[in-house]
């Protein structure tokens, strides 16, 4: 995802894997299938056997024919079984148990998938968290999953809603939570965001969603929260790169707390002067955002310039704020120019 310049400074647009984690993150499922599956559904005719108490007759008393036949005995001439008494067969109006399921309705709301996009499309991991769950609903579940992951930086608002439907339809699976917490980030609803990945981390125990965490606190107006999460012991634990992250973070939620010296100080650490990582364009980026905030314009532009070079692929905007800085200014022309008689040309 693209970063964002939001009020205030915030620095968006973390990189996570969609399917979230289409493209792998947190380790491992809960293991838990959601609803029941392999339960028996009780009765004779699901279990193969039965009993004569089973059945509503008195201890060790055959309570008709069938029963009588149930425990070895021989029919009386002229009364036959009941139906259903046979071990094994179904009671009246009752459908055997291996019938086949219809199959699934999709529901009114549910967005269809892009073409090519399959349950195929995702990481092994998240394809491990699937297996808890019955094979055609996790052949749908991951299709959606896919098709966020596909659909997050061109067309997030629907990316969300395949990664709602997941979350309807398998709760209980950390990557379907994940998704829903990365494309409700993608689309600001902060809210949302900030419980889907609660739920996440509490089903993978994983502490790399903290950073996204900590803005979603930030998009919430509650600054202190951030820096709090910032501070943890959980947020200590997390990888070079999720640290570089949370540093962002909590430099930003400096900046919404008029704090612009500390939110320079929280960005000056080593890796500000590495510019060959993943995080690299971005942490220089926000360091040159909070100095043209200071009103430190010439360092700003000196940051700006190292962000763009350290971002080829232009994750970032560096290129555009530098040519800001620069007074570069660019006119769209129009699509059919007009010739000088006023015609079309």
């Amino acid at each position: 995802m693209a970063a964002d310049r939001g009020e205030g400074g915030r620095e968006r647009g973390r990189s996570q894997r969609p399917a979230p984690r289409g493209t792998g993150r947190p380790s491992g499922g809960t293991g838990r299938p959601t609803g029941g599956t392999g339960r028996p559904t009780g009765g004779a005719a699901a279990s193969g056997s039965g009993s004569a108490s089973r059945s509503g007759g008195a201890k060790g008393r055959p309570a008709g024919g069938g029963e009588a036949a149930r425990s070895g005995r021989t029919e009386r001439p002229g009364h036959a079984p009941r139906a259903g008494s046979r071990p094994g067969a179904p009671k009246p109006g009752r459908e055997p148990r291996e019938a086949a399921r219809p199959a699934r309705r999709p529901a009114a709301d549910e967005p269809p998938l892009p073409e090519g996009v399959t349950a195929a499309d995702l990481d092994p991991d998240v394809r491990r968290q699937l297996r808890s769950l019955p094979k055609g609903l996790a052949d749908v579940v991951g299709g959606h999953l896919a098709a966020a992951a596909h659909l997050l930086a061109d067309d997030p608002s629907t990316a969300h809603r395949h990664a709602l439907i997941a979350v309807r339809l398998a709760s209980r699976i950390a990557a379907a939570r994940e998704a829903a917490g990365v494309t409700a980030y993608a689309t600001e609803h902060w809210a949302q965001a900030l419980a889907e990945l609660r739920a996440a981390r509490r089903l993978s125990g994983s502490d790399e969603y903290l950073p996204m965490m900590a803005d979603c606190e930030r998009g919430l107006g509650r600054p202190e929260r951030a820096l709090a999460l910032a501070g943890s012991p959980e947020a200590a634990r997390l990888d070079r790169a999720g640290r570089v992250e949370m540093r962002i973070v909590a430099s930003g939620a400096r900046r919404d707390m008029g704090q612009l010296d500390a939110a320079l100080v929280t960005l000056q650490c080593p890796e500000l002067r590495d510019a060959d990582q993943p995080w690299s364009a971005r942490l220089m980026y926000a360091y040159g955002d909070v100095l043209l905030a200071a009103d430190r314009r010439a360092d700003a532009r000196e940051w700006f310039a190292r962000a763009s070079l350290a971002d080829p692929e232009q994750a970032t905007d560096a290129a555009e704020r530098l040519d800001e800085l620069d007074g570069v200014v660019f006119v769209d022309e129009p699509e059919h120019p007009e010739s000088a008689d006023g015609s079309a040309g």
